[in-house]
């Protein structure tokens, strides 16, 4: 069996502690120290890796009077000698680095092996380190987990949005998972599933469902308010008038035009929005004035006697002004 050099090694350094450390002491250093590097906790990470080994070989010689009192000579003596396993026929019996090491991880000098339980043969007393049982490997279990999430999509239509609805997603497998949409839900938001994911010790874990809504021909949504263009007539919005609304839930509501009007200008309906748990938005209608296409004579001539009327009036006043650079 190979032989392992200690003398280079300051085993009170590694733990933190002064040379006349009580046992007591010794033992507190190595459980905060094993909590903080133990493999467990820091998968992948090297350096956390090499403490916990640094930490452990520590704890085996300073916890032990003996190798405590042999190591010490050595290091008063400034090195020269090396601690060797004792074979089964070697003198005096003392065990050396690979027999206290290797008995510490349930082998002989080398790397640490995981028993089904986690990483094995820690010293009894620390056995409770991560929350285990008694016993050797126990206590170093990682909590069980539950399974991984899966995601899936669909697409909905504007309406079953704004009321809710219920779809059903199909398992390769042929079993129809339902998935409750919510109303109010918003395009690109998520709905869960519970227990509808990837098996695990802890339980499934959960379906993650993104809910995409189809556009609708005039309404548009904008948080929780939803927008509507309305067409007017030149009378209707020069004169004012008095027109009805359609509404996401199908009703027709009366709104008042103001005399005068423009294109473009946009008026609300409180709480005719979406409505959720938390808040109701409003129904904002932005008012478009029509121009007719084809005027009869009688049209035409009343359209001919108002611009009669009217010849005063330039919108266009001061617009050159403006443009000027």
């Amino acid at each position: 069996m190979a032989s392992q050099d200690w003398v280079d090694k300051d085993f009170y350094k590694i733990l933190g502690v002064s040379k006349d450390a009580t046992d007591a002491d010794i033992k507190k250093a190595y459980r905060k120290l094993a909590r903080q590097h133990h493999p467990d906790q820091n998968q992948g990470d090297a350096g956390s890796e090499r403490m916990f080994k640094d930490v452990s070989e520590a704890y085996s010689v300073l916890s032990d009077s003996e190798q405590r009192q042999q190591y010490d000579a050595i290091r008063a003596m400034g090195g020269g000698a090396r601690f060797t396993a004792a074979g089964a026929g070697a003198p005096g019996g003392s065990a050396g680095f690979e027999d206290i090491f290797g008995n510490l991880f349930g082998q002989s000098a080398g790397p640490r092996t995981r028993g089904g339980n986690g990483y094995s043969n820690l010293p009894p007393e620390f056995a409770d380190l991560f929350g285990g049982g008694g016993g050797f490997g126990g206590g170093f279990d990682a909590p069980p987990r539950k399974g991984a999430d899966r995601t899936a999509s669909t697409t909905i239509s504007f309406a079953g949005s704004i009321k809710g609805t219920t779809i059903g997603l199909r398992e390769p497998s042929g079993e129809v998972i339902d998935v409750r949409i919510p109303a109010g839900i918003k395009d690109g938001q998520k709905v869960r599933v519970r227990g509808r994911g990837q098996s695990g010790p802890a339980g499934n874990g959960d379906l993650m469902v993104t809910v995409n809504v189809k556009d609708h021909p005039i309404f548009q949504r904008d948080g929780d308010n939803i927008k509507v263009h309305v067409p007017v007539t030149f009378p209707e919005a020069a004169l004012g008038a008095q027109i009805e609304v359609p509404t996401i839930t199908g009703d027709l509501v009366k709104m008042k035009v103001p005399p005068g009007t423009p294109s473009g200008r946009t008026l609300r309906l409180k709480g005719r929005g979406v409505s959720t748990p938390k808040v109701t938005g409003d129904l904002l209608v932005t008012i478009d004035v029509v121009v007719p296409q084809n005027l009869s004579k009688e049209a035409a001539a009343a359209v001919e006697a108002f611009a009669a009327a009217t010849a005063d009036a330039n919108p266009r006043a001061g617009l050159a002004a403006k443009a000027r650079l």
